[in-house]
């Protein structure tokens, strides 16, 4: 496979906002503006004639310039870059003590309220106590999609993903240190939710359990578990609702084939099935994060959800990802940032916005306590080996999830 072949295959595995960020990362190795422009230009031809032959022709022009643009950005550059971008070896942690310093947020699509309300206040704080200000690149997408974009070569600086073995992943592929999830507080995870079924006003279909998603005639909306993160939670919710009751793997696989070949189809992260469920009118239910249902509230949207008794205790973890703020000059920013995630304001920030804070002052609340309804029985990732033996047994090629998609053909 040719140079441009590798580089367009990665591209096309890229979404736009993460093929932006990875281009605007080689702007650290790479200060050819005309070539940054080229590509962008192309890039957006790209987004909007693929369906034609002119899209095809773009999208090679596209793969042509990118490989152009790594092998510029690589280190085999002609000496263009500015001395103010220059490595200096005496640097101090942030970033050489710059007015500006950069951070690349990468995280899952249903949080990106939460760090919009977050991170103006971050940027307050960390003016305020370094003197510094913090300009933040951010994107959104699927957990799983996000992982791989960053273990291609998305430079993010931190990550929050929807699961920790998707964190493993970028730390088995040298990113980020081992032990990551003991540098922080409640073992790195920084944000908490469980699962909510969302049916249409009325509930006209009587959807009151897990069992009900399985009856003849039930429609149901959620994401694919190969790209989502929040789509193995809606999985693992509907397994754990079998084994927390008594019932063995068999049971349950029999059950969660049934649900799924009620599901007519399967949206690339959380964000998609909400879309298809609301604005498309797919479906009679929707599995989604309880926070989901919480923020669409909160914008007005008069929704029928119920919490079932039995759930998932869904978290998702923070991380630095080591090798990219190293060699950024960023980690004093990112550790800081991270950190924050942790304090009673930003997690009353979550809490608005409708996750189950980690903070165990505000857990016990009264404010909280009114707003998220008590699980009776709650599962963990604990309970089914951890994410490692999850992924090995319901996953990985040729696992329990498409074995049950196998059958649906």
């Amino acid at each position: 496979m040719s140079l441009w072949q590798r580089s367009l295959k990665k591209l096309q595995a890229m979404s736009y906002d993460n093929l932006l960020l990875f281009f605007f990362s080689c702007r650290r190795r790479c200060a050819n503006e005309r070539l940054r422009q080229r590509i962008y230009a192309e890039h957006t031809t790209y987004r909007f004639r693929l369906n034609s032959l002119k899209g095809f022709v773009s999208l090679f022009l596209v793969g042509t310039v990118l490989s152009v643009a790594l092998a510029a950005c690589s280190g085999g550059g002609t000496g263009n870059t500015s001395s103010s971008e220059t490595p200096n070896a005496n640097a101090t942690p942030v970033a050489a003590s710059k007015d500006n310093v950069e951070l690349t947020l990468v995280s899952f699509a249903v949080t990106k309220a939460a760090h919009e309300a977050i991170i103006p206040k971050f940027i307050e704080q960390w003016k305020k106590d370094h003197n510094q200000t913090v300009v933040f690149k951010q994107s959104y997408g699927g957990s799983g999609s996000q992982t791989r974009a960053v273990i291609d070569g998305l430079e993010a600086d931190v990550v929050h993903l929807a699961l920790a073995g998707d964190t493993s992943k970028i730390e088995k592929a040298g990113l980020i240190q081992p032990g990551w999830e003991k540098k922080v507080p409640n073992n790195g995870i920084v944000s908490k939710s469980v699962a909510a079924l969302v049916t249409r006003p009325g509930n006209p279909k009587n959807i009151k359990t897990w069992q009900d998603l399985s009856k003849d005639g039930i429609k149901l909306i959620t994401a694919d578990p190969k790209t989502s993160g929040v789509a193995r939670w809606n999985f693992l919710a509907l397994w754990n609702s079998v084994i927390k009751t008594g019932g063995d793997d068999a049971k349950a696989t029999e059950f969660v084939t049934k649900v799924y070949r009620n599901v007519p189809l399967l949206t690339k992260d959380a964000r998609e099935a909400t879309d298809a469920f609301f604005k498309q009118g797919q479906g009679d239910a929707l599995i989604n994060y309880e926070n989901e249902i919480i923020l669409a509230e909160q914008k007005g949207e008069k929704l029928t959800a119920i919490i079932p008794d039995v759930n998932i205790s869904i978290d998702n973890p923070i991380a630095v990802v080591d090798k990219n703020v190293d060699k950024h000059g960023t980690r004093e920013v990112a550790e800081g940032f991270v950190k924050y995630l942790y304090t009673p304001e930003a997690q009353q920030e979550f809490a608005k916005l409708g996750f189950r804070p980690v903070d165990d002052t505000l857990t016990l609340s009264k404010e909280v306590a009114d707003k998220f309804p008590k699980v009776k029985t709650l599962g963990t990732v604990a309970d089914f080996g951890g994410w490692d033996g999850i992924n090995k047994k319901f996953f990985a090629d040729g696992a329990i999830f498409d074995q049950i998609q196998a059958k649906k053909k």
